[in-house]
């Protein structure tokens, strides 16, 4: 039985948002009981709204990002209706925007103007790449940050780099830009004051890049592109069996032992100077990698699987998205939840903070562009006559 409240109920968010790291980050902050106000263009909404179709008619992106959310269609190019988010954001705890750099202040929706109004208020810019520098103005999207953050140096194989499968960029921001409202309302706590947040996509990803950048600069060269494998520990690769690929990891010596007695059959190798160290069995990760394979070559993946658990030995299959989808573990723990839509009920995952002592995280519905328009207008006292006048005037929609 829950004994205490979302962590956030009661926070109320204004959010001027598109594409993924700003939504992604409010998103999380709806999960734990904020309400968030999204305001979108009248023309079209966020512009994922339109990236595809997939989930059942619409975009990924935005079912993924939105859920929990308020939608109001107003033109902010309109001083009716930027005059209408004024409002808003007057009575809010925290307001987000990651709009193109330049754009938020020269409506006077950047955070140090806004905060300057309303000291109470938390409010965080999000960009690209800062609001200083020669980069500042340049366009921000994720597979080019990713390119600029060094992320794509090290992913891929040898002859290929390639970008990551997921938006790391956006979803790296959109962590920080949660985290740092956190620590904002954390701080209001104590001295009643909000204050502006900056967090911009290549800062959050280079600090995801710490590892491969401290070995370079400390260690003379960058980590190699090694695919599946790691670039300073071995065995950590996938290996074939006879129905599917199986991975494992030996992060120390110890566990090399277990590996060569248990699994490999081959108890004479834990000793052997060319395979006793880490440092060794990367040096000829070839033949440390041809001693893994030939084991475990003749079993199933389920046979192989089960020989490495039983040696303690951390291992995985390689599963596809529809397999994540059914995956056994997330259907034991009972992960999945279904998210009201335009389209119906949609299947979506619980986030993963989870506040045992509170009740279950909201998931509430994903919105229609504008849906909640009226509604939050006449909690501002906007009167009917003068809500019907402003979407005449295509000031709403």
């Amino acid at each position: 039985m829950s004994t205490q409240p979302l962590p956030l109920a009661g926070v109320t968010v204004v959010t001027v948002e598109q594409a993924v790291a700003a939504p992604f980050a409010t998103r999380q902050l709806a999960d734990l009981g904020a309400r968030v106000v999204k305001v979108e263009r009248p023309d079209g909404g966020d512009f994922a709204r339109g990236y595809d179709t997939a989930a059942r008619g619409l975009a990924s992106h935005f079912v993924w990002c939105n859920r929990g959310k308020e939608s109001v269609a107003v033109d902010l190019k309109d001083p009716r209706g930027l005059a209408l988010v004024r409002r808003m954001v007057a009575g809010a705890d925290v307001f987000v925007q990651n709009l193109a750099q330049g754009a938020a202040a020269r409506l006077g929706l950047d955070a140090a103007t806004l905060c300057a109004a309303y000291p109470r208020l938390i409010a965080v810019d999000v960009s690209g790449y800062g609001a200083e520098g020669p980069y500042a103005h340049k366009r921000a999207y994720d597979m080019l940050v990713q390119c600029e953050a060094g992320l794509v140096s090290v992913t891929g194989t040898p002859g290929q780099p390639v970008k990551s499968g997921i938006p790391a960029a956006d979803i790296a921001a959109g962590m920080y830009a949660f985290s740092g409202v956190l620590a904002a309302l954390v701080r209001r706590g104590t001295t009643g004051r909000g204050g502006p947040v900056e967090v911009s996509l290549l800062d959050s990803l280079a600090e995801w890049m710490g590892h491969p950048l401290h070995h370079g600069m400390h260690g003379g060269a960058a980590p190699a592109r090694t695919g599946l494998a790691h670039a300073v520990i071995a065995p950590y690769d996938a290996y074939p069996t006879t129905d599917g690929l199986v991975l494992l990891s030996v992060q120390n010596d110890r566990e090399w032992r277990r590996l060569a007695e248990r699994v490999l059959g081959r108890p004479e190798l834990a000793d052997d100077p060319a395979f006793a160290t880490n440092t060794a069995r990367v040096a000829g990760r070839a033949a440390t990698d041809a001693v893994v394979a030939a084991a475990l070559a003749p079993l199933t993946a389920a046979e192989a699987l089960a020989r490495l658990d039983a040696a303690g030995i951390a291992c995985a299959r390689l599963n596809s998205v529809a397999e994540l989808a059914d995956h056994p573990q997330l259907a034991a723990r009972d992960r999945w939840r279904e998210v009201g839509s335009p389209v119906g009920p949609l299947r979506a995952l619980l986030p993963p903070i989870v506040f045992p002592d509170a009740p279950e995280p909201r998931m509430d519905r994903i919105p229609a562009l504008g849906q909640d328009t009226d509604e939050v207008l006449a909690e501002l006292g906007v009167t009917e006559p003068e809500v019907k006048e402003l979407r005449e005037a295509g000031v709403i929609a």
